[in-house]
């Protein structure tokens, strides 16, 4: 009724984040069935909140953290605090980039839903969502290391704020 319930359900949900239960499984040597490195494709094209579009090819030899999230989701928006922080904590590191998508269907609602909040990271929209990111649930996250492979997937809420993920991403560097 007061246009808060994402929000309030998302707090919510972000006692249980905290927990650590729905936290991701940190396993580097993610491989495919045939025990080969899964490359992740770089084919994602994105538009950054002033409007310029942004190739993933281009991060790479970067460690990258991409979140598929939006602001009708609670789960997401209980795992924002987290992803701020880990966000704050690389932001100076040239060689890890941390990339917020909303799928939202309006981009504006979540640049303001960002700004509002005061979240530090920037938020950017697809122009394209490759097969192997369009996994049908949010929030969704993906690591790729340095080299391309994607080493994670982790679909629904997670705390990435632990030292535990740090030394994960600090281990692809």
């Amino acid at each position: 009724m007061t246009g808060l319930h994402t929000e309030v359900i998302g707090f919510v949900q972000r006692g249980i984040v905290s927990t650590g239960l729905l936290n991701p499984h940190l396993n580097i040597s993610n491989n495919d069935a045939n025990g080969k490195k899964i490359k992740a494709d770089l084919g994602l094209l994105l538009i950054d909140e002033s409007g310029k579009t942004i190739a993933l090819e281009e991060l790479e030899g970067k460690v990258i953290f991409i979140n598929l999230w939006a602001t009708r989701c609670p789960p997401c928006i209980a795992e924002m605090p987290g992803i701020n922080a880990l966000y704050k904590e690389f932001k100076d590191e040239d060689d890890v980039k941390c990339l917020m998508i909303s799928l939202d269907n309006n981009f504006e609602t979540a640049k303001s839903f960002i700004k509002r909040k005061g979240f530090e990271f920037e938020v950017y929209t697809p122009r394209n969502l490759p097969v192997m990111y369009d996994s049908g649930s949010i929030p969704s996250t993906f690591i790729i290391d340095k080299e391309g492979n994607l080493v994670l997937t982790h679909k629904g809420m997670a705390d990435y704020d632990t030292s535990k993920f740090k030394e994960f991403i600090r281990q692809l560097k």
